[in-house]
């Protein structure tokens, strides 16, 4: 157990004859207690400023495990919405591309139906052509016959 400054002070000498001055080890031990009580100050000081430190160091030792826990969740959270934006882009990729297919079928379906029509209205128009040209070519063979010119000739009657 290590010595302290009321131990010093207590320690008391057997005399003998022809012993040291009773003053002066007295004198010397009282500044061994200043001294050692000034030693066990300082090194309690010390000792504070130590922990003092050390507390220091563990909250920054806290802070700088704290900022690459943040990091690292931060590192993650921007490659999930990396991967997410890639999904993302890629299902609007695909639906585009559905979109543009079936916006190209529909325009060949609507082309195919209207040149149906366009071929059917030729034909119609055709058809209706010839009945018309064979109706004024009835109308023309029919104005041609001499029963038209034997009712011209024919006067009105006088009454």
């Amino acid at each position: 157990m290590p010595l302290t400054p009321l131990d010093i002070h207590n320690k008391e000498f057997s005399r003998s004859f022809r012993g040291y001055d009773e003053d002066q080890v007295n004198e010397f031990l009282d500044q061994v207690i200043k001294d050692y009580e000034a030693l066990i100050r300082e090194n309690k000081e010390l000792q504070s400023q130590l922990a003092a430190i050390q507390e220091r160091l563990d909250h920054f030792a806290n802070i700088e495990e704290t900022l690459s826990k943040t990091i690292i969740i931060a590192q993650e959270a921007a490659d999930e919405v990396r991967n997410n934006s890639k999904k993302e882009a890629q299902l609007i990729i695909k639906e585009a591309e559905k979109n543009a297919d079936r916006i190209i079928n529909d325009s060949l379906a609507k082309s195919r139906k209207i040149a149906l029509e366009i071929e059917e209205l030729k034909k119609q128009a055709s058809i209706y052509r010839t009945r018309f040209r064979t109706l004024i070519e009835a109308q023309l063979e029919l104005l041609s016959k001499e029963d038209w010119t034997s009712l011209e000739r024919t006067e009105p009657e006088e009454s």
